[in-house]
């Protein structure tokens, strides 16, 4: 692996580790007096704020795109395990993937990595926050631990919701346990829905993953549950 920086020098580089599940990796250089970038808190960004995409495509080295922030916490893409990620209508190609999503402030608020192919102006950035996450994991264990709570869920649909007595507006409708896990030893069952996580209403199951991939295995996450139109609280 080698770093090839603006200036023209180039570092050979080590590989720190790397995470399928994001497909995120750290390398580090041996350098001395280089410029850092900082990261934007990409929770706080605003969908339709003005975004760059900066990168090498098809070779075209330092190339910046310009677009908005077309929405957050997109997943379900089926490419990658942990899908949680930023959207943006900023022209993304081959050759983009690693490079950052910036704000109009230079700040990084995600790394590009794929494009929907089948559309046309749809990028996906993984977030700042989860990938300052990864980094941190791979720089302190050499690999990335992730915290599980052995439930099977899905979105609350107006459909499903019909169906159930009293059910919340929205949700994450449990539809299976596993045995021995944490979620069995809160005593959630299928047919639950998830209203509530961490004192923060659950809008869809993608809340639900994205509050659990951010914790660390041993963290308690008080839950309040909707069962058969009766509410209650487990962690």
């Amino acid at each position: 692996i080698n770093v090839r920086l603006r200036d023209g020098r180039t570092f050979p580089a080590a590989l720190v580790g790397r995470d399928p599940a994001t497909d995120l990796a750290v390398v580090r250089i041996v350098a001395k007096n280089l410029p850092t970038a900082v990261f934007a808190d990409s929770d706080a960004a605003k969908v339709g704020e003005w975004v760059l995409a900066i990168g090498s495509p098809f070779g075209l080295g330092h190339t910046v795109t310009t677009g908005v922030l077309s929405a957050k916490g997109r997943g379900a893409v089926g490419v990658n395990a942990v899908e949680d990620y930023l959207q943006t209508d900023a022209s993304i190609n081959p050759g983009n993937s690693g490079g950052p999503l910036v704000n109009l402030d230079g700040q990084v608020l995600g790394i590009n990595t794929m494009i929907v192919s089948r559309g046309q102006g749809i990028g996906l950035a993984v977030p700042s926050r989860m990938a300052q996450r990864v980094a941190q994991q791979i720089l302190k264990n050499g690999h990335v631990e992730r915290a599980w709570m052995g439930v099977g869920i899905q979105d609350l649909t107006p459909q499903i919701a019909s169906e159930l007595p009293s059910a919340p507006a929205s949700g994450a409708l449990v539809n299976s346990v596993a045995p021995n896990s944490p979620s069995a030893k809160a005593n959630l069952e299928p047919g639950d829905v998830i209203a509530m996580l961490m004192g923060r209403p659950v809008i869809d199951a993608q809340d639900v993953i994205r509050e659990v991939f951010l914790r660390d295995v041993g963290d308690v996450l008080p839950i309040e549950v909707v069962r058969k139109g009766k509410r209650y609280q487990t962690k």
